[in-house]
């Protein structure tokens, strides 16, 4: 199962809303540290498979002293830590080669989507 500790602090940001229990003790998962060893064969694992399912993964976390769920969530956040380590290599050769990367769709910047968009009438 999942560690939790006890009592966080009552000193909440900001009012009681229904996410919060509104009690005097909050409870909060406490976040596993992983020992270098086993962060050596996780990553021996990831390298080479970017999927651990099954059976694999139970023997893995049995062989580790972890539960399933510990490497599971290992496995999700070395696939997104994978995704952005490759976004930036692939950012990093287009820039090298002076091929201009496209505006973020998180741009606040109006100008830009002005140009995108065409007024068609109906």
């Amino acid at each position: 199962g999942l560690e939790l500790s006890h009592c966080v602090g009552t000193n909440s940001l900001g009012p009681a809303g229904p996410w919060r229990s509104g009690g005097p003790c909050k409870m909060k998962r406490v976040r596993t540290v992983f020992k270098p060893e086993q962060l050596e064969r996780l990553e021996q694992e990831f390298l080479k498979q970017q999927y651990m399912v099954g059976t694999e993964r139970v023997d893995l976390a049995a062989t580790l002293h972890l539960t399933e769920t510990q490497v599971k969530v290992w496995f999700q956040n070395r696939r997104i830590k994978w995704r952005k380590q490759s976004m930036e290599q692939k950012a990093a050769k287009l820039s090298q080669f002076g091929v201009i990367q496209p505006a973020s769709a998180d741009s606040t910047d109006s100008k830009d989507h002005e140009e995108d968009t065409v007024d068609v009438e109906l």
